[in-house]
């Protein structure tokens, strides 16, 4: 199977775990179920490689990607003869290896944003310092790092000096330059050039990269070498495309800083310039699937930077099943292995509707026959087709069933996942007013929020308490109860002047709450104290480095931002302030590594919230591999443990639990078993709720990858191509001459899966699994 690429005895041990049976691709890979296994995975890779290579040359990644690969190197140094230690290296074939000591190793930094201070907590030079020099227990004498302070420059100066506003424009290489200042830049672009040249001849000189650990963009880019570059490239400073940019904005502060920001990163034949190097490329998640795919499976392709593996023997590709689900390999052992199901039976018919681009009614048995996969599909018949429309059928008749009766409790991890999930749906439900409807977001979702934002917003609230059109803080009790009242009110005034079309009003509605965020954060007693706090946290942010790490308070304000823009979407409904609750769970720090849900602080919440609701149905977003954004599944781990927690005090026999993906991930159709039609009417009330309430996020500072813009373009897309998909399989006329008006209106559709406790509580088990005795 592998004959020409020798495993280790870690990468054989995993293999056979996997159960993969065949690997064709152009690059070996191994696959785990989850993304805390492809942390450890790779942490027993990189320790049985240090243990053989005690001196060796190692680069390592930078970001969340490796947080588990982190946490599983130091948990096993600290416990490698401990029980559980002894556990994970006899199953793994490491019992022989020596416990390895790092500090002889030579690090090597993969790359850097540039201009960007070495002090700041969100460059890769801090970051390298903190999680490898310093966590691995490294010597900072043997690592080449890239410190943008001490890059040499014209005239010795600064790159504050020399690139005030922070950009480099590049085409100073080929230009005469037409000012003082520019001709200061071009000396200096030609200065780092010469340092980077240098960089990488150190690199050669230690006989290249020995183990190189690196994490794949949407593009396909690998360190900073994205889609397009050179296979020959080496260490450069070079600009990044909008995907590499929408990805650095969480680092930098937002895409407005991230997209004007370069980069020095080592090359693609950097990284293979050592032919015995084990270079090694980790994804996760099934949003890396297409890049995947392509990057194993197409010959050396400078659109596709990770092919350049192909040169190395131990070049490898670690990745978790949604990353391999489009590979030719996993897809043939999704349908060969196990016992034939008819989630396989409905997944073949549908693709092979997209194949021939041919409707479901119009497929024939020979077209079944013909075909790689439907061919195995067990008794296959005239009446294979009309059993798998029917199946979809009933999934959508569940859709579009009435719900009478029912507690419900929505649930996010972030402000806005509900929206983007599901929202037609809970309009769906929210129209019967036997419904009791209950919304809650588990994180108070700071990141999101710019420092512009609030410094804009503060600004507008001054203006306003200046002008007097702030009244509220004129009465009696104001500052000592009156803060906490009429909460609806504000998200009322916001709303009627979204519908007069007064934007000045509307914006006045948000200055009003964030008028109460503020006294109640600060414990302001006087207008004159309020005014002083808005100062003081005008020039706190102002003064701050673009991504920063706010103070708590701050975290706080812009939280409570997130929040009044929640109550405001549902106001849409009628759904009262007191129906929104905010759970601020505690693991949600703003660190680039959160910690991991802790059971008194984070699950008693949700229990608490379970108690008081008595919900009948409570959705939540579903990442069983753990592969997205961390808080999805960190919020997923704690609301399992508060079902748990609740099925100890009453029978949940009757418990449903609704799992929804949005713009991060998406259900194939045969994984969900509910499918709801959206109507333009239901596209519109979702894309005007996100311009009209999100307003910290319209501007999209954290886009998707997927799209430079707002995060309800790409739920509305998804859901537009949702509805293809079906439509393929049922027709057309099946959805514009249907009976329902419901079906009738549908130019979208969105899948869910509704679930039992235990099925649920199965999902969330098994990523809890691979994390149990690390933490």
């Amino acid at each position: 199977m592998l004959s020409n690429y020798p495993l280790s005895k870690v990468e054989n041990q995993f293999l056979k775990e996997s159960g993969t049976p065949t690997i064709t691709t152009l690059i070996p890979y191994l696959t785990v179920d989850n993304f805390p296994k492809l942390g450890l995975l790779t942490a027993c890779r990189f320790l049985e490689w240090a243990a053989q290579n005690p001196e060796g040359v190692i680069s390592l990644p930078t970001g969340k990607t490796p947080e588990f690969f982190i946490k599983w190197t130091k948990f096993l140094l600290e416990n490698w003869d401990s029980p559980k230690g002894k556990e994970i290296r006899k199953k793994y074939d490491m019992m022989d290896v020596k416990k390895p000591e790092l500090s002889g190793l030579h690090f090597v930094q993969i790359d850097e944003f540039y201009p960007i201070s070495s002090t700041q907590k969100n460059s890769f030079f801090h970051y390298v310092n903190n999680y490898y020099i310093e966590g691995f227990g490294l010597d900072p004498k043997k690592a080449l790092l890239i410190n943008s302070d001490e890059i040499p420059l014209a005239d010795n100066l600064s790159f504050k000096e020399v690139f005030p506003n922070l950009t480099v424009d590049l085409s100073l290489r080929f230009r005469e330059p037409t000012t003082q200042l520019e001709q200061l830049q071009q000396t200096s672009i030609y200065l780092i050039d010469k340092w980077c040249g240098e960089y990488e001849q150190k690199i050669r000189d230690k006989g290249g990269i020995g183990f190189f650990l690196g994490g794949i963009g949407p593009d396909g880019h690998i360190a900073f070498n994205t889609r397009g570059s050179h296979i020959y490239s080496v260490t450069r400073l070079t600009e990044t495309n909008f995907e590499t940019q929408a990805v650095a904005a969480g680092d930098l502060g937002g895409i407005e800083i991230s997209a004007n920001r370069l980069v020095i990163t080592i090359g693609l034949d950097t990284i293979v310039y050592n032919p015995d190097a084990v270079a090694i490329i980790i994804a996760a998640g099934e949003a890396k699937a297409p890049i995947v795919k392509n990057s194993l499976e197409i010959p050396m392709d400078n659109l596709y930077p990770a092919t350049v593996l192909q040169k190395l023997k131990n070049g490898r590709f670690y990745v978790t099943k949604g990353a391999a689900s489009k590979l030719e390999d996993s897809v043939d052992n999704f349908y060969k292995s196990g016992p034939w199901t008819i989630e396989k039976t409905e997944k073949a018919i549908i693709d092979l509707c997209k194949k021939l681009k041919t409707y479901g009614h119009r497929l024939k048995l020979e077209d079944l026959k013909n075909d790689k996969y439907t061919s195995l599909i067990p008794n296959l018949s005239e009446d294979t087709v009309k059993e798998i429309m029917e199946r979809v059928v009933d999934k959508l008749n569940r859709g579009t069933t009435k719900e009478k009766n029912e507690v419900l409790l929505h649930t996010g991890p972030h402000h806005d996942d509900i929206s983007l999930g599901i929202l037609p749906h809970v309009t769906n439900q929210l129209q019967e007013n036997s419904n009791q409807a209950h919304f809650s977001v588990l994180t108070s979702g700071f990141t999101a929020v710019t420092n512009s934002f609030v410094i804009n917003t503060l600004n507008e609230t001054k203006n306003l308490l200046d002008q007097g059109r702030i009244q509220m803080v004129n009465f009696e009790d104001f500052f000592q109860i009156g803060y906490k009242l009429k909460m609806d009110k504000d998200v009322y005034h916001y709303l009627t002047n979204v519908a007069s079309e007064q934007p000045e009003q509307r914006l006045r509605g948000l200055c009003h709450r964030v008028v109460r965020a503020l006294v109640g954060i600060y414990k302001i007693e006087s207008v004159t104290a309020l005014r002083e706090k808005i100062n003081d946290v005008i020039s706190i942010l102002r003064n701050s480095y673009d991504g920063e790490k706010n103070p708590a308070t701050i975290q706080k304000l812009k939280g409570m931002i997130r929040e009044f823009e929640e109550e405001l979407v549902w106001a849409h409904f009628g759904v009262q302030v007191k129906n929104v609750h905010h759970l601020r769970l505690g693991f949600y720090t703003g660190d680039i590594f959160t910690e991991q849900p802790d059971k008194d602080r984070d699950v008693e919440p949700i229990v608490d919230l379970f108690r008081k609701i008595n919900p009948t149905k409570i959705s939540l977003t579903l990442d069983p591999e753990g592969s997205g954004p961390d808080t999805h599944y960190k919020v997923l781990q704690a609301t399992a443990e508060a079902v748990r927690k609740w099925g100890k005090e009453k029978d949940l026999s009757n418990l449903r639990i609704i799992g929804y993906r949005n713009v991060w991930f998406k259900f194939e159709p045969h994984e969900a078993n509910v499918i709801v039609p959206v109507s333009l009417g239901d596209i519109a009330v979702m894309e005007d709720s996100f311009a009209n309430c999100y307003l910290s996020q319209v501007n999209a500072s954290f886009p998707s990858y997927a799209h430079n813009g707002k995060f309800s373009t790409i739920a509305k897309r998804t859901w537009v191509n949702q509805l293809n998909d079906i439509q393929l399989l049922l027709g057309k006329n099946y959805f514009y001459l249907h009976e329902t008006a419901k079906v009738r209106s549908s130019h979208g559709l969105i899948f869910f899966k509704d679930m039992d406790v235990e099925e649920f509580l199965e999902h969330a088990r098994e990523l809890e699994k691979s994390i149990e005795g690390m933490l």
